[in-house]
């Protein structure tokens, strides 16, 4: 049987499977990232014990994507996204980030409260 810390820790890497794969690949552009980012949080909090979600949804980067395009929106990656959650499970508090390191979106437990 899993333990209180090891089941939040798992209820963070569920949301945020859920939130990068579910919006992957939505088309974004500069004007409609705050929307977009705003859905985001919204759609992961109605998960159990989502307690908090941040989602930064990085326009600096989304508008230089564009520059060396013709159209004027591109596909949701995780180089766009900065995110925090903050996962509640019988007492035990889950923090968990994802961002950038290297080329590679990286989704981690940053720290664990009981």
């Amino acid at each position: 049987m899993p333990t209180d810390t090891e089941r939040a820790s798992f209820e963070a890497g569920i949301k945020f499977g859920s939130l990068y794969h579910q919006f992957a690949g939505t088309p974004v552009s500069p004007d409609s990232a705050e929307s977009l980012g705003r859905a985001m949080e919204e759609a992961i909090e109605n998960q159990p014990h989502c307690v908090d979600v941040d989602v930064t949804v990085r326009t600096d980067r989304i508008a230089a994507e564009l520059e060396s395009q013709s159209a004027e929106y591109t596909e949701l990656t995780g180089r766009f996204l900065d995110v925090e959650m903050r996962i509640e499970y019988e007492g035990v508090t889950a923090r968990a980030k994802m961002e950038m390191e290297g080329d590679y979106p990286l989704m981690r437990l940053v720290a664990v409260e009981e």
